[in-house]
């Protein structure tokens, strides 16, 4: 019988520590990494946000529209650099799933979500988008 207890006494002690011990993954993994950042970066990192710029699921339009989309897509990159909230936008260089990305400097990622939403191929449907936080420091490539 103490052949059967100790095993089961030491399996039970192993089952508790690891009971413990464990921590269950947070909701939010990426808003807590964010926060812990945001309260520790030091002052001369800044948080930019990274729109990449997929596929939609509405590129079947014809050519003409497309280019009509297309059109308004370049005014509102230019729009949105001329008042100082793209930094950066460009193409991939080639016919993959990602199609291209922004850079934008806004005060958090609603507003990045509100300017990418607004763009003329994402409402079409041409494109659609997925943002993500990026830190470096400041004035390392752009004021």
């Amino acid at each position: 019988m103490t052949s059967k207890v100790v095993p089961a006494l030491l399996l039970l002690g192993f089952l508790v520590v690891v009971i413990v011990s464990f921590h269950p993954p947070m909701k939010n993994a990426a808003l807590s990494v964010l926060q812990s950042r945001k309260n520790t970066a030091p002052q001369h990192i800044k948080c930019y946000w990274m729109v990449l710029l997929k596929k939609g699921l509405h590129r079947d339009q014809p050519a003409a529209e497309a280019e009509k989309i297309q059109q308004d897509h370049m005014k509102n990159i230019n729009y949105l650099a001329k008042s100082g909230k793209l930094i950066l936008a460009g193409p991939f260089g080639n016919e993959g799933e990602l199609r291209g990305i922004f850079i934008l400097n806004c005060k958090d990622s609603l507003e990045a979500a509100n300017l990418a939403a607004e763009d003329p191929a994402v409402k079409a449907g041409r494109l659609n988008f997925e943002i993500l936080p990026w830190w470096t420091e400041k004035n390392c490539l752009f004021n």
